[in-house]
């Protein structure tokens, strides 16, 4: 066989024009390429992965978050809530029945009202430092001009903390800094008000949570259910927690998740100071005084009734009725402390909550994370090393397939000197 002269490509590297013809690079990637009459096909995606895919290509994992993890730890929570429960039963049960039921009631639907908000901030990735403040600077309001009656001195009170949370918003969203940052500078806005008021403040409106107590209750546990329910489906979820980092924590990761994490803070402190008012209303009725605190307390434990409910300190991740069991258990330690006449502070009791909750986090980090997508088939590759690929002679037969040739007879037409000689 006779070769034409040699040719040189723009990389410098020689290739005969005739004789053999000129073959694709192996290394290139998409599509089909042909290897000496050979096709070289990549292994196509299931379309199963393509549906589990993160909503934003570049970054994220591949795959579903997994539940199971946030199911049993609930089945663990809800055992919690049977043994402290019949300790008050057994021990004090004078504590949960009658009227003392009914302000165990209202009192979980003030805590379940800051965790319902922790909860929210904590899933959007943008947690909100400023509630236990804003719920202490709206009893403290509604203390003080309660005799307008619950619903307008409510409103005022909601409308503030949601002013108050547009401008958090528009300091977290619009330049893209964390949520504990720019909460923290609103929470400190509030304990600025709460210092203007230095003594207690009798309640002077005359309204009784204590007759709706079941359906305050009531009321929070459904909305956080039904939040945990919208939080399972995989698109609500990631959609969600957009706003959680992946990559470089002060890149930007689109409208959606800016937009998520602004109402969820607007929200947060909205049910903020409907709890603060829920809770001067409570004190009122048993004829107690609203004190001047700053509230912190109160923001420890609606974070730790949060991450001991299974949302992740990192975003996202959270399950179905965590937030209304963890809310529940943490109510009754409460309750069940203040009648065993143990003296805890709650800031204590708080401390110990978002220590349990930053261990559920880890568990739910590490063992919700998605699902690896379906192994490639062992045989594919096997003597190439280059996994997910296969080769094909495009009859669908492989090349582990192919029947054995036997070598042709020929004659040594190579033995000839002459024949190399013109090449060099």
């Amino acid at each position: 066989m006779a070769y034409d002269s040699e040719a040189t490509d723009a990389t410098g590297q020689r290739r005969y024009r005739e004789g053999f013809r000129e073959e694709s690079d192996l290394r290139s990637e998409g599509g089909a390429h042909s290897v000496v009459g050979m096709q070289y096909r990549p292994r196509a995606t299931p379309s199963a992965n393509l549906d589990d895919v993160f909503d934003d290509p570049s970054h994220g994992e591949v795959g579903r978050d997994r539940l199971g993890v946030h199911f049993a730890w609930e089945g663990v929570l809800l055992l919690g809530v049977v043994a402290i429960a019949f300790l008050l039963h057994s021990g004090h049960r004078d504590t949960i029945t009658g009227a003392n039921l009914k302000e165990l009631l209202v009192f979980g639907s003030v805590l379940g009202l800051l965790g319902l908000g922790a909860s929210m901030t904590l899933r959007a990735g943008a947690v909100n430092l400023a509630l236990g403040p804003v719920a202490a600077a709206a009893a403290l309001y509604y203390a003080e001009h309660g005799s307008a009656g619950v619903v307008p001195t409510a409103g005022i009170a909601v409308a503030f903390a949601a002013g108050l949370g547009l401008v958090v918003a528009v300091l977290v969203v619009g330049f893209h800094v964390p949520g504990w940052a720019g909460s923290l500078a609103a929470a400190l806005v509030a304990i600025v008000w709460i210092q203007k008021h230095p003594a207690p403040l009798t309640v002077s409106g005359e309204y009784d949570p204590t007759g709706q107590a079941l359906y305050l209750f009531g009321g929070f546990a459904a909305l956080t259910i039904v939040a945990g329910l919208l939080g399972s489906i995989r698109s609500i979820r990631r959609g969600v927690g957009r706003f959680r980092p992946v990559t470089d924590p002060a890149r930007r990761r689109g409208g959606l998740g800016g937009v998520v994490a602004a109402l969820a803070l607007i929200g947060s402190m909205a049910m903020a100071a409907v709890a603060g008012v829920v809770m001067a209303a409570l004190n009122g009725a048993t004829e107690q005084v609203v004190a001047p605190t700053e509230g912190f307390e109160l923001t420890g434990l609606a974070l730790g009734a949060a991450l001991i409910g299974g949302v992740s300190a990192y975003g996202r991740r959270g399950g179905v009725f965590g937030t209304l069991l963890g809310v529940t258990l943490l109510g009754l330690v409460v309750w069940y402390a203040d009648a065993a006449r143990w003296h805890i502070s709650l800031y204590a009791l708080a401390a110990g909550a978002i220590a349990v909750g930053l261990v559920v986090t880890r568990l739910v980090e590490t063992f919700g994370r998605p699902l690896p997508l379906d192994e490639e088939s062992p045989d594919d590759w096997s003597d190439v090393g280059v996994p997910g690929t296969s080769w094909s002679t495009g009859s669908g037969d492989t090349w582990a397939n192919l029947p054995a040739q036997p070598a042709p007879a020929r004659a040594d037409q190579w033995g000839d000197e002459d024949r190399w000689s013109s090449l060099r």
